[in-house]
């Protein structure tokens, strides 16, 4: 019914059986956008979602959620695992139709640009990528994000968490600059909310990582005051809503050397980097891993 639905209304539509052939799908092919249904053989929506979502080349796709479950709890557990929509059945397929067009229309205005951060993010990191493949010149990614990023925007609120974003933007910049990097040879990304990525050659990814680690710090107590720099923890709730204490935000980053002769694709370079990330986090804040893609 859904292909028939959006073939008509001109899209070019692919269908999968399971979970894991949604993944699949998307490395060889990445679509507009992404429609799950809750229950699926192998691995269920709310999972391929948060796979989909966990992977910095897949993030920003689209995903909207169908499901037989109405309740809130549900549809929390939707928003949860990174879902931009979410859809109980039975359903209008009108509502579908134009809640699908909703989303390609926020994609679109998203453009090339990060607001917050004023960077490139989206289809210019693809392409920065594909270009450097294309040269068949080795070169080095790295991926960089907030540790406790959501506690602390909670804590503290969106404007300085917003000034932490602009603030490591600009951290950023600055630690390239300082590698002896420049705008022909590096490429600064922001892929979205408190995760940016870096292209460059493979001497200068560990000084420019290093120097992030080591201004963000920086950019954070700047923030949040000398009363809360000098503490060096905050009150906060983690993933099961329990209050704790955190460290300040801290820079935590993936750095993947790439060759021509190992290359699979975005989507397998995305997995591999969002892998060494989380590695990286659950190795301490400020924690840099450094692998081969």
């Amino acid at each position: 019914m859904l292909r028939d639905l959006f073939s008509a209304a001109g899209h070019e539509v692919a269908l999968v059986p399971d979970g894991l052939e949604v993944l699949a799908a998307i490395q060889q092919r990445e679509p507009d956008l992404v429609i799950l249904d809750h229950s699926m053989p192998g691995m269920n929506g709310f999972e391929v979602c948060r796979r989909i979502k966990g992977n910095p080349f897949t993030a920003r796709i689209p995903v909207l959620l169908l499901t037989g479950q109405s309740t809130v709890e549900s549809k929390v557990a939707g928003f949860a695992a990174g879902a931009d929509d979410y859809l109980a059945k039975p359903f209008d397929p009108r509502e579908l139709r134009a809640r699908v067009q909703a989303l390609l229309r926020l994609v679109q205005r998203e453009g090339d640009r990060n607001p917050t951060s004023a960077l490139p993010g989206g289809r210019a990191i693809d392409r920065e990528i594909a270009s450097r493949i294309e040269s068949h010149d080795a070169f080095a990614v790295c991926y960089l994000d907030l540790d406790n990023f959501k506690p602390f925007a909670d804590t503290f609120g969106f404007a300085i968490a917003d000034d932490v974003i602009r603030g490591l933007g600009s951290a950023i910049r600055d630690s390239v600059a300082a590698a002896g990097g420049s705008a022909t040879e590096d490429f600064i990304g922001h892929i979205g909310g408190d995760d940016f990525i870096v292209v460059t050659t493979e001497d200068r990814a560990l000084p420019i990582v290093e120097g992030c680690v080591t201004r963000c710090r920086q950019v954070v107590e700047n923030a949040v005051g000398p009363d809360a720099a000098r503490e060096g923890t905050f009150p906060g709730l983690d993933r099961e809503g329990e209050r704790r204490r955190f460290p300040l935000a801290s820079v935590s980053a993936a750095v993947l050397y790439v060759t021509p002769e190992n290359w699979v694709n975005l989507a397998h370079l995305g997995m591999r980097a969002a892998d060494v990330k989380r590695r990286a986090k659950h190795a301490g804040p400020g924690s840099v891993l450094v692998e081969h893609a």
